[in-house]
């Protein structure tokens, strides 16, 4: 298939390419030269008026909690969302496969037409949760990349005890790995060192909650003597998610043994824990994606994320970020940190894409695509969404 015509946002650093001719082949994007030929007529797609942009990553979510939408809006971070005793964990347990998995695609399907091609699950419930997952997700175009854990946690006495990983589910370790792209733990205050490292020799992408409320990163203290991030760190994690509450040290520190961190702005506001200080993560060289979190406290919409973290660090620091690096976080800087050819419109990279309509009423005239597409674009704004080379939403 040839587009022609069409604007593009393409590249690691996302330039701004007007007018130029894609060639999409065997799923992939190929730039091609003005002296090539599409071999017929049905080949050829006109796209003048549209801007191309790679497929929105949503670094960091738990769709299965979509059944539990605002409930609990009044009660604290624990109370909500705690892995042990918080009112998600109870909804989870109680509700059955069928109705968790209804709402479980609802949401795989909002995020398609919202232009999110790749989504990154910390999945709760061990190998049934992963497995409810797969399923959910067999015949839907999105990419899932499934990050499983065991049901398992550990209170503050087994923590300062050191107590290991219970051989049963030392055992049910590799399984879990096997059938997920790796795993998503919810915190360093739930286990102990011992357990980290168990689950640190694991061989695909490890991720893990840190920092995330200022009583959690108080507990870690209080609890070892340590920095939540620093233990959370003893899992030797691809990346970490919020780091809202971090120290300088500890970002130095993920910098230098991490690919990055996930941010989840509208996620911790919702729950009053602060915003996440991306210009000092930036600062400490660390490589930074964008997550929505939890269905049950926010919507799985990542233009919304985008325009959010970017007016508000504006409005908090009283100083001007260029769009162009919130839209990376959304695209290109999460497909480095996944390490997936994803998030980018390159010669042998997935064409996983956007079509946006630039007469929209929302978006015409569009002076500066990078703003326009940050804090103006919408789920309304899409003409078309393709995931691996095949429109999935909407028609070009």
């Amino acid at each position: 298939m040839l587009l022609k015509n069409i604007s593009a946002l393409i590249g690691e650093n996302l330039d701004f390419v007007s007018n130029v001719d894609i060639l999409i082949k065997n799923d992939k994007f190929q730039k091609i030269n003005s002296n090539i030929q599409s071999k017929s007529k049905k080949d050829t797609i006109d796209c003048e008026g549209l801007l191309l942009i790679p497929g929105f990553i949503n670094s960091h979510t738990h769709i299965a909690d979509s059944i539990g939408k605002d409930i609990s809006l009044n009660t604290t971070v624990n109370q909500k969302i705690h892995p042990m005793y918080g009112i998600k964990s109870k909804i989870l347990k109680n509700t059955s496969n069928e109705y968790l998995s209804t709402f479980m695609k609802n949401t795989c399907h909002s995020m398609i037409q919202k232009g999110i091609t790749t989504f990154v699950d910390f999945r709760e419930g061990g190998l049934d949760g992963a497995n409810l997952l797969k399923k959910v997700v067999d015949d839907l175009p999105i990419r899932a990349i499934l990050l499983g854990r065991l049901d398992f946690h550990q209170n503050t006495s087994e923590i300062k005890k050191n107590t290991p990983l219970p051989k049963e589910k030392l055992l049910e370790l590799p399984s879990l790995v096997k059938i997920c792209d790796g795993i998503g733990i919810s915190g360093a205050n739930e286990h102990s060192k011992s357990v980290l490292k168990s689950y640190s020799k694991t061989k695909k992408l490890r991720a893990i909650h840190s920092s995330e409320t200022i009583e959690s990163v108080q507990k870690s203290k209080r609890i070892t003597g340590k920095s939540e991030t620093f233990r959370a760190l003893s899992l030797k994690p691809d990346f970490l998610i919020h780091m809202t509450h971090a120290s300088k040290s500890d970002m130095e520190a993920t910098s230098k043994k991490t690919r990055g961190i996930i941010v989840c702005p509208r996620a911790n506001s919702s729950l009053s824990e602060g915003i996440p200080d991306i210009e000092k993560m930036q600062n400490a060289g660390c490589l930074l994606g964008l997550g929505t979190d939890n269905v049950m406290i926010n919507s799985p919409d990542m233009f919304r994320e985008m325009d959010y973290l970017w007016k508000v660090t504006m409005g908090i620091k009283k100083k001007r970020i260029d769009p162009k690096e919130i839209l990376k976080m959304a695209t290109v800087n999460a497909g480095k940190i996944l390490k997936k050819e994803i998030g980018i419109i390159q010669t042998k990279k997935i064409a996983d894409c956007i079509f946006l309509d630039k007469h929209a009423l929302d978006l015409e005239p569009m002076h500066n695509p990078y703003a326009s597409i940050v804090h103006r674009a919408s789920e309304s704004t899409i003409k078309a969404v393709m995931i691996g080379g095949n429109i999935v939403h909407g028609k070009i």
